[in-house]
């Protein structure tokens, strides 16, 4: 009888260690389930919205809400100032100081490069001021579907987007969001919106100087100005009428 008892024993333990192994296991198949279903969600969500915004106009991005709270904390209305204005009718003037400003190499590269970005790595090491190496079509990617900041989550999901864009629109469809979408000032976004404030014109007859200056105050567009600009700004200007100058034909 002694014998029958410690024998069983040690058989009700062996099934609480199995049911806790059961648990556990389950437990971690519901995460690992879980897990999957959010990155398919996330995948096919983030190729439906690439895809949409390849025919439809973006109406607002996640910058200009967060902008325009800004606004309202500081006692300030609520502003969001875009017209939308097709590729067609931009002057070619402002396609090339975009290009001459932020990326000479963007018909020729598929959404990064990897040159320039590893310049400003080396920049930025010797440096407090810290430097973008971020191509046209990274920053499109981060205006219409990010938030701003330099954490590696954005930056893994910005190249995941540029990526996107890249396989899914033409260089011609990349240029005419980021023109239309781009920070131009407090509450002033796209080039047409930007014309209109500073020059009174629409963006169809940008001259070269106008687009160098309105092309000039994007790194900082809330505190620096295309018609006053301080002599930093004076200096970009002419670099960028210079590299609108060296530019070939820009065949999109």
């Amino acid at each position: 009888m002694k014998t029958s008892r410690a024998k069983a024993a040690p058989n009700r333990k062996s099934g609480v260690s199995n049911s806790k192994g059961i648990f556990k296991g389950g437990i971690f198949r519901l995460i690992f389930r879980i897990l999957k279903l959010v990155i398919v969600i996330f995948v096919v969500g983030s190729v439906f919205f690439v895809v949409l915004y390849r025919f439809v106009n973006p109406p607002v991005t996640y910058l200009m809400i967060e902008r325009g709270f800004e606004r309202k904390s500081a006692g300030k209305e609520w502003k969001i100032d875009k017209k939308w204005i097709n590729f067609d009718e931009i002057a070619d003037p402002m396609k090339r100081a975009a290009v001459a400003a932020e990326d000479q190499k963007f018909l020729d590269h598929f959404g990064f490069d990897f040159k320039a970005m590893e310049a400003a790595i080396d920049k930025n090491a010797h440096s407090h001021k810290l430097q973008g190496g971020s191509t046209i079509s990274q920053q499109t990617a981060k205006n219409i579907f990010l938030w701003q900041g330099r954490s590696y989550l954005r930056k893994g999901l910005e190249a995941w987007f540029t990526i996107l864009i890249e396989t899914f629109w033409s260089k011609k469809r990349i240029m005419e969001v980021y023109l239309n979408e781009i920070e131009m000032g407090d509450g002033i976004y796209g080039v047409e919106a930007a014309s209109q404030a500073y020059f009174h014109k629409s963006a169809h007859d940008l001259t070269s100087y106008q687009a160098a200056a309105i092309a000039s105050i994007w790194p900082d567009p809330l505190k620096w100005s295309p018609t006053d600009p301080s002599d930093y700004v004076r200096h970009r200007q002419y670099l960028i009428r210079k590299n609108m100058r060296r530019l070939g034909p820009l065949d999109f």
